[in-house]
């Protein structure tokens, strides 16, 4: 890895000296390394830059940024994703993502809030300057929703919901499999669940609309409860 001087790091990036130790001064770069009263700056530091540029170039302002570089940096690093699961990747492939390509899928909506509760739900987590989201399937339909209109701190709160019940139907179903067939037959039963889900998620959604619920005037409204998303 490439180390810069205080000079040859703003060179590198394109700002003046003075806008690099203004960056420092707001914490929005780590530390640098010291040898005597040299600053040795290295290529996290050049990256951390190009991003900040990034979002200042998408409408983010140096308090916001500050505010989401401190929510990264206390963020859940990659290797504690499947702790946080309690599984590995599975059949999920994760999606790395820059901070300003993050940005641009949910544009406008990615705030120190909602970005607390991505971490906290373990859909994304931090790698160095790079962010991983635990899934491509649900990056795709979180940002397809975003854009569609429905907040983001819907479509995360609806994902908390559905988390809750997704855990319950697994449950239903190993125990299903537990009390009749061997222990490694679980793995093998696997895409038989999944089936099952889909098929009664869509027979649901169907009833649900042929009873006008789908329309917000229906069930959902007259138990007392607001849709979420």
């Amino acid at each position: 890895m490439r180390e810069y001087r205080t000079e040859e790091l703003a060179e590198a990036a394109g700002i003046p000296v003075r806008t690099l130790r203004f960056y420092r001064e707001r914490k929005l770069l780590p530390p640098p390394r010291r040898e005597g009263r040299i600053a040795w700056y290295d290529d996290h530091h050049l990256a951390r830059l190009r991003t900040i540029a990034a979002l200042l170039e998408r409408g983010h302002t140096l308090g916001g940024i500050a505010e989401l570089t401190a929510a990264f940096e206390n963020g859940r690093d990659v290797s504690q994703l499947g702790e946080l699961l309690g599984i590995g990747w599975s059949e999920e492939t994760p999606v790395r993502l820059t901070p300003e390509a993050l940005a641009d899928y949910f544009e406008g909506e990615v705030t120190p809030e909602n970005l607390a509760a991505s971490l906290d739900l373990g859909y994304l987590a931090t790698d160095g300057d790079e962010i991983v989201h635990v899934s491509r399937r649900l990056l795709d339909v979180s940002s397809a929703l975003v854009r569609e209109g429905v907040p983001l701190a819907a479509v995360l709160e609806t994902g908390r919901r559905v988390r809750e019940h997704a855990d319950a139907m697994a449950s239903l179903f190993t125990e299903l499999i537990s009390a009749h067939l061997p222990q490694d037959a679980l793995p093998r039963m696997r895409p038989l669940a999944k089936s099952v889900v889909e098929a009664e998620l869509t027979m649901a959604m169907d009833r649900l609309l042929a009873s006008g619920g789908g329309t917000g005037t229906g069930s959902a409204s007259a138990s007392g409860h607001t849709p979420s998303s």
